[in-house]
C-alpha cells in the first residue's frame, strides 16, 4: 500500500488586504491517497460487414450478435457479468476512386463488464461471432467509496496537525478551523489493457487478464484563523 502526502499551499494575505482578509489567516491543503486494485473488467467484442446488398449486411450482423447475446446470457449476473449490447451502425460504402456508392457496410458490438473476471474471460472464448476489439479494468463505486472512507480521516489528521504546526511557526498559540473542502479523486494510472484481434482459430482460449492499481486520492483544502490562545478546532 502507497500513500502520498500532497505539499501544502501556504499563503499570507498580503497588507494591500488586510481590511478585507485578515492577515491571521492562513490557506492549506492536505492529501492522504491508497492504492487499490481495480475490480471490474470490461471488454468489448464486435464484428463488421460489408457487401453489396443492404439487408444481407444488417441480417448477417444481427445473427453474429444474437449468437454472442444468446452465448453471454447464460452466465449473467447483475454487478458479476453484466451484458448489453453496444453500437450497431449500417453505413454507405463509397468507391475511393470515384466516389460513387458501390456497397454497405456495418458494424455491431456487444459489451461485457463485472466483477467476475474469469468468467469473463472464459465468456469470451466462447463467442466465436464476435472478436475482442479493447478491454480494460475499472474501479467499482463500491470500492472507490471504501478506499475513499479509508483515507478521508488521514487527510484530515494531516491537515490539521498542518495547521498546528503552521500556527506554531507564526508565533500564535493555536487555530479554528475555517472554510473547507474535501474531494475525492482516483488517478488515471497506466492500468494493463489486454487486446487480442482475432482468435486465430482456437476457440478454447480464455482471455489473459490482469487487473492493475488504482490510487484512490482525497484532498483536504481550506483556510483556518491562527489565535493567540491554544486553541485547535
Amino acid at each position: 500500500m502507497h500513500r502520498l502526502l500532497a505539499l501544502p499551499v501556504l499563503t499570507l494575505a498580503a497588507a494591500a488586504y488586510a481590511a478585507e482578509v485578515p492577515h491571521e489567516r492562513i490557506s492549506l491543503s492536505a492529501s492522504a491517497s491508497v492504492e487499490v486494485t481495480r475490480d471490474v473488467l470490461g471488454v468489448s467484442l464486435a464484428t463488421s460487414r460489408e457487401g453489396t446488398d443492404a439487408g444481407a449486411v444488417q441480417a448477417g450482423l444481427k445473427q453474429a450478435l444474437e449468437a454472442a447475446l444468446a452465448e453471454a446470457r447464460k452466465v449473467a449476473r447483475p454487478g458479476q457479468v453484466d451484458v448489453q449490447t453496444g453500437s450497431f451502425s449500417l453505413n454507405p460504402r463509397y468507391d475511393p476512386k470515384t466516389g460513387r456508392m458501390n456497397g454497405w457496410q456495418g458494424s455491431a458490438e456487444l459489451q461485457l463488464e463485472g466483477r467476475d473476471a474469469a468468467t469473463i474471460a472464459q465468456l469470451t472464448a466462447r463467442i466465436t461471432t464476435l472478436t475482442i476489439a479493447r478491454t480494460g479494468y475499472s474501479l467499482s463505486r463500491e470500492a472507490r467509496e471504501k478506499a475513499e472512507g479509508e483515507v478521508t480521516a488521514q487527510a484530515i489528521a494531516r491537515y490539521r496537525a498542518k495547521a498546528a504546526d503552521y500556527a506554531k511557526q507564526f508565533g500564535y498559540g493555536g487555530y479554528v478551523v475555517g472554510e473547507v473542502s474535501i474531494s475525492g479523486d482516483e488517478a488515471v494510472a497506466a492500468a494493463p489493457m489486454l487486446m487480442k484481434a482475432a482468435r486465430m482459430g482456437v476457440a478454447e482460449e480464455a482471455l489473459p487478464t490482469a487487473a492493475g492499481r488504482a490510487t484512490v486520492t482525497v484532498t483536504v483544502n481550506g483556510s483556518v484563523q491562527l489565535t493567540r490562545d491554544a486553541v485547535g478546532r
